[in-house]
């Protein structure tokens, strides 16, 4: 059964461009073998992370994510079965949330920033929809 798990986090220590890049590297080379693909989304020191892939490896990688020390005040903000994967082609895509033209944040929370925390599940699933559509979402930075 496939699931999709949308959650948030702060980065514990300063985001520099190598760590971003070392969560993205080790995503990239565990997820294929794992049957798990997704985005992250990062801004700030926010990060905002959907998984899709079976449910009990989604749950235990989700459950290693929210223990792990380098993350901060981790929240699901959504989870749901789904019959197909929006996120098929990226083994881990990356959105760069800096780099994204302002009023995508703006049409979906008070102030285009990123804010997870601030909004419901289903807003921050919609801003990634529209990260999909306006082609913001890649392997490397947008």
């Amino acid at each position: 059964m496939l699931v999709r798990l949308l959650y948030a986090s702060r980065s514990a220590q300063a985001l520099t461009p190598e760590i971003i890049e070392d969560i993205l590297a080790s995503s990239r080379k565990s997820n294929p073998a794992l049957g798990v693909t997704g985005l992250l989304c990062h801004s700030g020191d926010i990060f905002m992370q959907v998984l899709e892939g079976g449910r009990d490896t989604v749950s235990a990688l989700y459950n290693k994510i929210s223990s792990d020390k380098r993350h901060t005040d981790v929240v699901l903000l959504h989870f749901e079965e789904v019959t197909e994967r929006r996120f098929a082609g990226w083994t881990m895509g990356q959105v760069n949330l800096s780099r994204v033209n302002p009023s995508i944040l703006l049409k979906y929370s008070e102030r285009p920033v990123l804010n997870p925390y601030a909004v419901s599940g289903a807003v921050s699933m919609a801003l990634l929809e529209e990260l999909i559509a306006t082609a913001c979402i890649a392997s490397r930075t947008c």
